[in-house]
């Protein structure tokens, strides 16, 4: 099993679409067939908001270039609750 420092390119705060993706994790050449990732982290929201959120800023466009697949990663923590949700998609991009 790979450790992601290991495979990926690790980039907190990227400038993407319309704002800041939180982080974004670009496979490294040597690292197979891996997909990119763009997590989007909220706090008392849901992570639904946080998957349109990565769609409705167009944060993709971060990735110019790249061909392949993106694992989108919506992470919400409620306060109240002091629960996590995580939801995550994947997509394509050619």
């Amino acid at each position: 099993m790979q450790v992601a420092n290991s495979g990926y390119n690790i980039i907190r705060e990227l400038p993407a679409g319309k704002g800041f993706a939180d982080i974004v994790m670009i496979p490294r050449p040597d690292s197979g067939d891996m997909p990119a990732m763009i997590i989007e982290l909220k706090w008392n929201k849901d992570a639904d908001t946080a998957i349109n959120q990565i769609k409705d800023k167009r944060y993709t466009g971060a990735l110019k270039g790249y061909a392949g697949e993106i694992l989108l990663a919506g992470i919400n923590y409620n306060k109240d609750s002091k629960k996590h949700e995580c939801k995550t998609e994947l997509i394509r991009l050619e």
